[in-house]
């Protein structure tokens, strides 16, 4: 279900691709609205419809909401902005940043064995955008898109951190099915926000793609939770890392996009970083399956 989950993000990253150069709020809202269905069907399957919005915490709901919709919005812009692989490569930063904001916003303690494989693991996303990091040096770098995309994709990474350490409180005392759907409605109502800075007309490719980003955003976000429900976080969590994979492939395939040396490299450095940590929180018995079980949708 893991690996299923991560065929069906990629695909929808790929939907968002696809789309073209699409306003970043437009995207959110289309990948936030059209989730809603495939959630309410698995909603009222477990017959927890009823109360799914029930909850003492509302206003933690919208600011987990909030955070995670900058994020989003970044990210998205990232795809337009990147290929395939990098985007998806660098997104592997925020289990990374999770662990350290965790030790500054949670107090916890962060020995050095992790600490360790956090640095290492951004040394690889150092190595992943360092063809663009480079171009700071130039004279009208902020108008390169790539740059501005691995900015962006960083910046998702970040805020995706800080909406994990956000879900992380709020799993303490929510249900998984009410933390979803909350999101999923607040991000639909913030990006209506974003209509004033610039919406376009979708031609009806572009309106079915984005279409099925949202439904596979749905899909893939409730494959996850039942991966977690069925297996430990740290069994299943390191088959997050085939995606890199898949949007290689994907990514020649449909974009005819060869990944870069740095992109490979830096991967795998941050790939191992990832696991590490995964098989550190394993032996320490570290209660993060519950906070795994809900994590923010990719991209």
């Amino acid at each position: 279900m893991k690996m299923l989950s991560v065929a069906v993000f990629v695909t929808m990253q790929t939907f968002i691709k696809a789309a073209g150069d699409v306003p970043a709020g437009e995207i959110v809202f289309f990948r936030s609205f059209f989730a809603i269905p495939p959630i309410l069907i698995f909603l009222a399957r477990r017959n927890l419809l009823h109360s799914a919005l029930a909850t003492t915490r509302p206003l933690n709901h919208v600011a987990r909401g909030l955070v995670g919709v900058s994020s989003m919005a970044l990210g998205f812009f990232a795809l337009t902005r990147l290929p395939l692989p990098e985007a998806i490569t660098l997104n592997y930063a925020q289990p990374l940043l999770v662990v350290v904001f965790s030790a500054i916003f949670l107090g916890e303690t962060i020995r050095l064995y992790r600490w360790s494989a956090v640095t290492v693991g951004l040394v690889g996303v150092v190595v992943i955008s360092w063809p663009e990091l480079t171009l700071l040096t130039s004279p009208g770098a902020l108008g390169d898109q790539e740059l501005l995309g691995v900015v962006a994709a960083l910046a998702a990474a970040a805020i995706s951190a800080v909406a994990m350490i956000l879900v992380r409180s709020l799993v303490h005392t929510e249900r998984t099915a009410t933390i979803v759907l909350w999101f999923s409605l607040t991000a639909t109502v913030a990006s209506l926000l974003s209509i004033p800075f610039g919406w376009q007309w979708l031609s009806p490719a572009q309106a079915v793609f984005l279409v099925g980003a949202g439904v596979c955003g749905g899909l893939g976000q409730i494959l996850m939770t039942e991966a977690y429900r069925h297996a430990e976080a740290s069994v299943v969590a390191p088959f997050e890392y085939t995606s890199m994979l898949l949007g290689v492939v994907v990514g020649y395939w449909l974009f005819s996009e060869v990944p870069t040396i740095n992109t490979l490299v830096g991967g795998v450095i941050v790939v191992c970083a990832g696991i590490a940590i995964i098989w550190r929180e394993r032996r320490l018995g570290l209660p993060r399956g519950k906070a795994r079980k809900i994590l923010p949708p990719q991209g």
